[in-house]
C-alpha cells in the first residue's frame, strides 16, 4: 500500500526537496552579440563566429549545447560515464539541438520542451530525480540561437523585416548544470511547477506580454506554497520577459499583494544593452535564462555575493502551425529556489 504521508509536495504546485541536490558545476557559452553585452565577464566562452564553423545555424546550436554539457562535466572533474541522466531541450522543431547533441554523448537522455522555460524545467525534473536518489550525477541543459529561432518562428533572415518595439532578441547561447550530492555548493531546495496561462495575446512580437501572466501565477503560488515572502530572496529572476513583460509582472504581482520590485530582475532585460545593441525589448529564448543562470547567478552564488535566488524561466508555448491557424499564445513558467548555505 502506498504511504501518502511521504509525499513531498507542499501547497498546490511546489515540491520541497528533502535531499537537495547541489549544483556542483556549470558552463555557459554565448554568441558574439551576447559577448558584447553587460554580462560578458560572467560567461565561460564567447564565440567569435555564431556558426561554430558549421554549415547551418541549427548545427551550430547543437554544437553549443554539446560544448556546454561537456564543459560542465569537465569542470565538475567528472567523465561522461559518470553522468546518469541528461535533461535537455531547446526551441527547434522536435528539439533537434538537444537530441543531436545527445547523440554524441553516451548518456541516458530525457528530451524536454517548455519553450523558453526549459532551463527551469530541466533543472526542476533533474532535481527531483536527484532528490529521489535515482541518480548520482545528472546534467540539466538548454540552448537557443537567434538565427535558427528567427527563421523558424518569424521571417527568413534575408527578409530584413522591421522589428517592433515590443520584440525581443533570441539569445544565442547554451548553459548546462551538473547536479551532485556532495560538496559545498548551491542547492536546489524547492521546485514550483507552473500551469499554462493564456490571456489572448496573438502577437509573436510581444512575447513578454504573453508570458508575464504565467510568471505572475507561478511566483505568487511559490510564495503561497512555501510561506516565504519576496524579501527572503536576494534575487527573484524571471527568464525571458524583457522590459515589457517585466513591467507587467511587477504590476500584476502588486495586485496579488506581493511587491518584488526591490529584488526583481529579468534575464532578458540584463543580457543586452538594448539602447546600444538595438535589441528592442531585450533578450529571450531558452538560452537566455540558461546562460544568465549558469554564468552570472552561479558565479555570484559561489562568490557568496548572494545566497538565495528564485529562478523563474518563462516560455511561450506556440508553434508556427498554431500561429498560422490564428491561435493565441499560451505561457508557462517554472520556478526553482537555489540556496547557498555554505560558509
Amino acid at each position: 500500500m502506498n504511504n501518502t504521508n511521504n509525499i513531498k509536495k507542499i501547497g498546490k504546485h511546489t515540491v520541497k526537496l528533502e535531499n537537495p541536490p547541489k549544483i556542483i558545476a556549470t558552463y555557459s557559452i554565448v554568441g558574439p552579440k551576447e559577448g558584447e553585452g553587460p554580462l560578458k565577464e560572467y560567461f565561460d566562452e564567447i564565440l567569435n563566429d555564431d556558426t561554430c564553423g558549421k554549415d547551418s545555424y541549427e548545427k551550430a546550436e547543437s554544437e553549443m549545447m554539446y560544448t556546454a554539457i561537456t564543459g560542465a562535466i569537465s569542470r565538475a572533474s567528472l567523465k561522461e560515464t559518470d553522468i546518469d541522466y541528461l535533461f535537455a531541450g531547446d526551441l527547434l522543431n522536435q528539439i533537434t539541438s538537444s537530441s543531436f547533441a545527445a547523440r554524441q554523448l553516451n548518456i541516458p537522455f530525457f528530451g524536454l520542451y517548455g519553450a523558453c522555460s526549459t532551463m527551469s524545467e530541466s533543472l526542476s525534473v533533474a532535481s527531483m530525480m536527484m532528490d529521489g536518489n535515482f541518480a548520482k550525477y545528472v546534467v540539466a541543459s538548454t540552448s537557443s540561437h537567434f538565427s535558427a529561432a528567427e527563421r523558424q518562428f518569424r521571417f527568413p533572415l534575408e527578409y530584413g523585416s522591421q522589428r517592433s518595439a515590443t520584440a525581443q532578441w533570441t539569445v544565442t547561447g547554451s548553459g548546462a548544470m551538473v547536479l551532485g550530492h556532495e560538496g559545498n555548493f548551491p542547492e536546489v531546495t524547492y521546485v514550483t511547477t507552473g500551469v499554462v496561462k493564456d490571456y489572448g495575446i496573438k502577437d509573436s512580437n510581444n512575447m513578454g506580454a504573453a508570458m508575464a501572466p504565467a510568471a505572475v501565477d507561478t511566483i505568487a503560488q511559490h510564495f503561497k506554497d512555501t510561506g516565504r515572502q519576496p524579501n527572503f530572496y536576494d534575487v527573484i529572476a524571471t527568464g525571458d520577459l524583457g522590459k515589457v513583460g517585466k513591467e507587467i509582472t511587477n504590476k500584476l504581482l502588486l495586485e496579488y499583494g506581493y511587491d518584488i520590485r526591490e529584488n526583481y530582475v529579468d534575464c532578458g532585460d540584463m543580457i543586452f544593452d538594448d539602447a546600444i545593441q538595438n535589441t528592442d525589448a531585450g533578450g529571450s529564448g531558452c538560452g537566455c535564462s540558461a546562460v544568465v543562470a549558469t554564468g552570472y547567478f552561479y558565479k555570484k552564488l559561489m562568490r557568496k555575493e548572494i545566497k538565495n535566488v528564485l529562478l523563474i524561466s518563462t516560455g511561450a508555448l506556440m508553434s508556427t502551425t498554431s500561429s498560422l491557424q490564428g491561435e493565441t499564445i499560451p505561457g508557462i513558467a517554472h520556478a526553482v529556489a537555489i540556496e547557498y548555505k555554505g560558509k
